[in-house]
């Protein structure tokens, strides 16, 4: 409902009926809209950020180089599919909101330190690994990096899934940090 309507569109009365349950069980467990919009929030985000993981996870078994697990992760914040589509529209709604409500600004800035975070952990491992050039201020570089993921996240949805290669777009970013090769510049 979020997904589709945005936030106008959300009502304890709309929620109860699109999970099949009474008003009385939604105001149980949300004590007002703010509370199960901050909840919608933070499961979107939780949703997002365990399949970033898997993707870490998956890419560390493989023993990938730290730039392709890093261009696999970053692909889960673009709405290539139906799932990450409604949570990017969720995450996005939300946002929007907390500019204005200090609830929804907690987990947005929660969710961009985690991803800041995550984003310049690969980078420093990067670096260790001979990937990225030494030297190279490595949360700049993240923040980079997820600023053109996110930019391309909106441009995704605004124009569609195919709509350009969104892959490339995203290869070339993490290739401005990631020049090397693992071992390439070994201390």
């Amino acid at each position: 409902m979020l997904a589709a309507e945005g936030f106008a569109g959300v009502s304890f009365s709309r929620v109860a009926a699109e999970a099949g349950v009474s008003v009385g069980l939604i105001q149980h467990y949300f004590a007002g809209k703010d509370v199960l919009l901050r909840f919608a929030y933070e499961d979107a985000v939780s949703r997002m950020s365990e399949r970033v993981r898997a993707r870490v996870r998956e890419g560390g078994a493989a023993r990938l180089p730290a730039g392709e697990v890093l261009l696999d992760s970053l692909a889960e914040l673009l709405p290539l599919d139906e799932e990450r589509d409604v949570e990017y529209r969720v995450r996005q709604g939300l946002q929007a909101q907390a500019l204005h409500h200090a609830g929804l600004a907690d987990v947005a800035r929660r969710a961009g330190g985690d991803i800041l975070g995550y984003v310049t952990a690969v980078v420093e491992n990067g670096a260790e690994r001979g990937e990225v050039e030494p030297g190279v201020d490595a949360v700049l570089a993240a923040r980079m990096i997820l600023a053109t993921a996110q930019g391309l996240a909106d441009q995704v949805a605004l124009s569609g899934v195919g709509a350009f290669p969104e892959r490339d777009v995203l290869r070339r970013a993490v290739a401005t940090v990631f020049t090397g090769r693992p071992g390439s510049h070994d201390r």
